[in-house]
């Protein structure tokens, strides 16, 4: 049975508001607010030291409906960016001093413009970054020829997989995602992605199939490395470890499971100054599928917009503006402040 999206089910937590009153009653679970802990460390108010990376959500759609996933993307989803929107991206880059642009969704590759906005930034000589699921590879014809399309352009691939196993990905992603995302990473493989010699980055990203922490991430790596060249000849450059943040799909499967609790618990249990100090909302600008801005990908599914007079869409991109805002938190950044800290590029912290 596939997982519907809590927008097609009309679920209470489809809306950002009330996700947000949940993560607000700190008090009602017995812990720190967010501001209190990086208030105590002299971080408050949390401001940006850059703005490296433009993170752009090109569309909510995706072929895939993911039980943890933060963005409730899937293929009901119909917010695509347009390709006006698109220009106004790449005219905010070119007066930016960002260094790369990180391409997600839903699945990205499902924008009917993507192809177009790829190879605008590509020529723009920034670094792109396209978040793939891998099951679109093989979703559709149209799509087969994406290894060789993310090559021409050198796209740093980076992709979800949660276990090299089946029965975890699945449990997690949907039935068949996992043979679908191994013969996806072959065809990556067979045109040179994951091979150092080639320069073409396949990355790999794992997050906790459940309410816990992931593990160091530097084992994870070693682990999936040894099982994916052992069970399939599938080798990659660098696995990210991600903390699943209680936002959505996961935050509704928190509450209903009564694990939000203790989740909530570790999370702030785990908090770590140094991560807190390199969460990833102070050096880039996540944008919107409809242009709107916000300080990470997590504010913009609660629809946290920007603040302090910052602007608010990238049509009116401005740096100093933007280096002069104060970033919105909540309790949910202590998602990116545990441990070894979470990133969309993994761990913040040795």
């Amino acid at each position: 049975m596939t997982l519907q999206t809590l927008k097609r089910q009309q679920h209470a937590l489809s809306i950002a508001e009330r996700q947000i009153r949940i993560l607000d009653d700190h008090e009602a679970i017995g812990v720190d607010s967010f501001e209190q802990r990086i208030n105590a460390i002299g971080m408050m108010p949390l401001t940006p030291v850059s703005v490296d990376v433009f993170q752009i959500n090109v569309g909510k759609m995706c072929n895939q409906v993911c039980k943890h996933c933060h963005v409730d993307a899937g293929p009901d989803r119909k917010e695509i960016m347009t390709r006006e929107t698109m220009q106004q991206c790449l005219d905010a880059l070119k007066i930016s001093k960002a260094t790369t642009v990180d391409l997600t969704g839903g699945a990205p590759e499902m924008n009917p413009d993507f192809r177009w906005f790829v190879e605008e930034i590509s020529k723009l000589g920034k670094q792109i970054i396209v978040r793939c699921n891998l099951t679109i590879i093989l979703a559709n014809p149209k799509y087969h020829d994406l290894p060789a399309f993310f090559k021409k352009h050198k796209v740093n691939v980076v992709s979800s997989l949660p276990s090299f196993t089946a029965r975890r990905t699945d449990a997690q992603r949907g039935d068949g995602v996992f043979e679908k995302s191994i013969k996806a990473l072959q065809m990556l493989n067979e045109i040179g992605y994951g091979k150092e010699e080639t320069g073409l980055k396949l990355d790999l990203v794992y997050n906790p199939s459940g309410a816990f922490l992931p593990d160091d991430q530097a084992v994870l790596k070693s682990e999936f490395e040894r099982k994916l060249k052992e069970n399939f000849n599938i080798v990659f450059n660098d696995l990210y470890a991600i903390t699943n943040l209680p936002v959505s799909r996961f935050l509704d499967y928190l509450v209903n499971s009564s694990n939000y609790e203790a989740y909530m618990n570790e999370l702030v249990n785990a908090f770590n100054p140094a991560a807190a100090a390199g969460v990833m909302c102070r050096s880039m600008i996540s944008i919107s599928w409809d242009g709107y801005l916000y300080d990470c990908d997590f504010n913009q599914m609660l629809e946290m917009k920007l603040k302090d007079g910052a602007p608010d869409h990238i049509k009116d991109f401005n740096l100093d503006r933007l280096m002069a805002r104060e970033i919105l938190i909540n309790q949910h950044c202590f998602g990116c402040s545990a441990g070894a800290g979470s990133s969309c590029g993994g761990t913040t912290t040795n």
